[in-house]
């Protein structure tokens, strides 16, 4: 009886959901077929995405930037996209969205040995190199920024979707 009683509980912790925060924390494997769907996901609403890896110095800047914003626009959808040239631990990724105020957005991460065709379906003249954020208006337009981004620039664009929102 007691195995039993030890049995069911083991399976429960096992499969019992995650709690709220860590779900949040939690990466996404970007594959094959995810700039698609993270595209339709976000359909008609303003969307930055942003491309970035714990071994790039000025993400370790931007990042921060970006969760604070994504704290006072709650209107704009943030995906994050872990796209570091050298492969990193999930954890180190996760660690350092929580860190930045990020814990919360969609976030993902390169599951694909074959970065080069992961990159190629974002964009084909893309070489690799972060941070890089692609701005998606609520028409699909898309604005890229190679390199770290100015959060005027960013802050300019949002007043442009709130404008047309409006409209």
């Amino acid at each position: 009886m007691k195995r039993a009683v030890l049995a069911a509980i083991f399976w429960f912790v096992l499969l019992a959901p995650a709690p709220a925060a860590e779900v949040a924390s939690q990466l996404k494997p970007f594959g094959r077929g995810s700039w698609q769907e993270i595209q339709r996901a976000h359909a008609g609403r303003p969307t930055i995405v942003h491309f970035w890896g714990v071994t790039c110095g000025p993400c370790k800047v931007e990042l921060p930037l970006l969760g604070q914003f994504m704290k006072e626009h709650v209107a704009i959808d943030m995906v994050t996209i872990s796209a570091d040239l050298v492969p990193n631990l999930p954890s180190a990724a996760r660690a350092m969205l929580e860190k930045a105020g990020l814990g919360t957005a969609e976030n993902w991460i390169f599951d694909d040995g074959f970065v080069e065709r992961l990159r190629f379906e974002i964009d084909p003249a893309w070489q690799g190199e972060i941070p890089r954020t692609i701005l998606i208006s609520r028409s699909g337009d898309t604005t890229t920024i190679e390199g770290s981004a100015e959060m005027a620039d960013i802050e300019k664009w949002f007043e442009q979707q709130q404008t047309a929102a409006s409209k």
